[in-house]
């Protein structure tokens, strides 16, 4: 069993390099894993991935890679130069992309499948042409990964136990869309709090600006530790 510290990983959804090597250092004791997404990435690049591996902490790299099946591969080949953990690529990219990914990758690097994102409902959905619910959706994405030979999947809170059903225990589910008590839901609209996921198997809770926002992120991120043994 993982610990709470290794469970957590903390989105350093910030603009500047400079700001996310000061939140890993003050958060790398709540968190073994710091999420870098597009908005850090396109700015700062790979050294800030090699800065924060430096700073002893697990990189999640977010990319959500969506493209033709030998460039994704080739991309998953950079991504695991920089050392990096984890590694998203969408399934809507279909089956022959994801072998080529899961080929490309090595045995250390967790690649991710992204099913349907957490800012999305049905009405998203319906507007680029998919008739089905998100649930639906995410069954029918992570059965094509599982098929593929994906062992680790993103999505909401919500379609954890179909997941679980369907991947078993040896499926890594990381789920974003975390939301504490009360706190603003922003731009998501499947969310759970960090204890109704943890109860409901997921392996990993991505938690952003719960954390990062707060006038003490320590504070936050401790007091979100506490829950995973509630």
């Amino acid at each position: 069993m993982k610990s709470a510290r290794d469970r957590l990983i903390i989105a350093l959804d910030v603009p500047t390099g400079g700001e996310a090597i000061a939140l890993a250092r003050k958060l790398r004791s709540f968190a073994a894993t710091m999420k870098v997404g597009l908005q850090l990435f396109i700015a700062e690049g790979p050294e800030l991935v090699r800065a924060l591996r430096g700073e002893g902490v697990d990189v999640f790299l977010d990319l959500k890679l969506n493209d033709i099946p030998n460039t994704v591969a080739r991309a998953v080949e950079s991504a695991a130069k920089l050392d990096v953990q984890m590694l998203t690529l969408h399934l809507s990219g279909g089956g022959e992309m994801m072998r080529a990914a899961i080929g490309a990758a090595p045995a250390s690097l967790l690649l991710l499948g992204v099913t349907v994102l957490t800012s999305a409902d049905s009405a998203t959905l319906r507007e680029v042409g998919i008739n089905h619910e998100p649930a639906q959706q995410v069954e029918r994405l992570a059965t094509l990964g599982l098929q593929s030979g994906l062992r680790g999947f993103v999505a909401s809170a919500q379609e954890l136990p179909t997941l679980r059903r369907l991947a078993g225990h040896a499926a890594r589910l990381v789920i974003p869309g975390i939301r504490p008590g009360q706190a603003n839901t922003d731009d998501q609209k499947r969310t759970a709090t960090p204890a109704e996921a943890i109860a409901a198997g997921a392996d990993y809770l991505v938690i952003g600006r719960p954390i990062i926002a707060a006038p003490d992120p320590a504070e936050a991120a401790q007091s979100i530790l506490v829950t995973f043994a509630a």
